[in-house]
């Protein structure tokens, strides 16, 4: 009899403890995924702060959020009508239930919405626990557009057993509906992965196939114009050409940019960040370097990844098809380490040298937008024209002279000149050293 009861009694205390254990780590789930919720929701804040120099309110209005997303979609007072501007008043406080809704429109989303039957309107509806769409104040309309939030995640599943259709908005809840309004509008980062993805370096290779194997180097010919007649008269040392829409737009703060022609170098580089146990978010911009190909080098081979042009001094002005290796990290302590696995695995000291990933330089280029210790501060000059833009990085000391030039080759163009921080073998370089 006692043996019965000792029994009975562990198996009691048996399931005791696991029913403890599994509510333990529901809660946990159920933090983890509030905390991974607030962290998208604070990136969508950074990113809208440092792109469109929006900052919300903690409890925004109907028509504050209106006048955002009319600015960031760059909509006309006209066409934010579409989203539902006129059925609403401009300073009641904005709800959950009608940020959706415009959130929905503003994606380009309402006429998925409208495909929506009766069935798969209430099927969506009850992840959010609404049965009764009335009770709720939704027509047939803002019901079937509602069901299309839930389906293509404009309200995520985290949030979905705390959607309150008549409760205000919070911050947080409001920054991740425009956030993926940006996504799904492609305004937002643009990334092939993260470091962390196993798939990584199938990604940067299938980029590198679909592009730079099909594209020769960048058109632009009156950004090049401009640019070759300020490396003949030695105003420049180089310069690059850029297509804006493959910029990655990261956060500042978090971001450094690698350059390099090599396309196994970039997947070597990703895989040692990996083993490193360092995660960032990875994006390949597609490049074309332009500098000084002396004559007393030979006579250059060509391709079409380069070309040159023969100028009158008998040296030629070279056209390299390169790409620019953009990362986020999660941190800023990865983002400082970036430059100790360089210098340790990819960069160059002596010929020969073992133990480097592929054709690792001499002198790597890696710069930040953010200061950054141990790096050398230098000055960047852009121009823009349409999807493309020319860069040509300068010393610090002679970025004014730089600007200055480049204004009058072309007069009335606009030079947007900015500071950035450089790795020392590259500054080195500027400094015409070859180290």
């Amino acid at each position: 009899m006692n043996n019965k009861l000792s029994s009975s009694s562990i198996r009691f205390h048996r399931l005791a403890t696991s029913a403890i254990l599994l509510s333990l780590a529901l809660a946990g789930q159920a933090s983890f995924a509030a905390s991974a919720s607030t962290q998208q929701a604070l990136e969508y804040q950074q990113y809208l702060k440092d792109n469109y120099d929006v900052a919300l309110t903690p409890d925004p209005t109907n028509g504050e959020y209106l006048k955002t997303l009319g600015r960031v979609l760059k909509l006309a007072p006209a066409e934010q009508t579409l989203l539902g501007s006129d059925q609403l008043k401009p300073n009641q406080p904005l709800t959950e239930l009608n940020a959706t809704l415009i959130a929905v429109k503003a994606a380009g989303l309402k006429e998925l919405a409208y495909t929506y039957p009766d069935a798969k309107v209430k099927r969506a509806l009850k992840k959010l626990g609404i049965t009764d769409t009335g009770a709720v104040g939704l027509d047939a309309k803002g019901a079937q557009e509602l069901a299309a939030a839930v389906d293509t995640g404009l309200i995520p599943a985290e949030s979905a057993d705390s959607f309150k259709p008549a409760g205000t908005a919070k911050w947080d809840f409001e920054y991740q509906l425009l956030g993926k309004v940006l996504a799904a509008n492609g305004l937002y980062k643009h990334y092939l992965g993260n470091t962390r993805d196993d798939d990584i370096l199938s990604k940067v290779s299938q980029a590198w196939q679909t592009h730079w194997q099909t594209q020769g180097v960048i058109p632009a010919p009156e950004l090049r114009a401009v640019f070759d007649e300020a490396l003949k008269q030695n105003l420049v040392t180089g310069y690059n050409l850029k297509d804006k829409r493959y910029t990655a737009q990261f956060d500042r703060n978090l971001s450094l940019t690698y350059g390099h022609s090599d396309i196994r170098h970039a997947r070597q580089l990703i895989g040692l960040l990996r083993s490193e146990g360092i995660a960032a978010k990875v994006q390949l911009e597609p490049k074309t370097s332009a500098f000084i190909y002396l004559k007393e080098w030979g006579e250059p081979k060509t391709s079409d990844d380069y070309q040159v042009v023969q100028i009158p001094n008998g040296n030629f002005i070279a056209y390299a098809k390169e790409y620019d290796l953009a990362f986020e990290f999660d941190n800023t302590a990865d983002k400082d380490r970036f430059q100790k696995i360089v210098f340790s695995y990819a960069k160059k000291n002596t010929d020969n040298q073992p133990g480097l990933l592929y054709d690792s330089w001499w002198q790597p280029l890696y710069y930040s937008l953010t200061a950054i210790s141990d790096y050398k501060l230098i000055a960047d000059h852009k121009i823009d024209q349409g999807n493309y833009y020319a860069q040509s990085f300068s010393l610090a000391d002679k970025s004014a002279s730089v600007a200055a030039g480049l204004k009058k080759l072309k007069p009335g163009v606009a030079v947007d000149s900015y500071t950035v921080w450089v790795d020392e073998p590259f500054f080195n370089y500027l400094n015409g050293g070859s180290k």
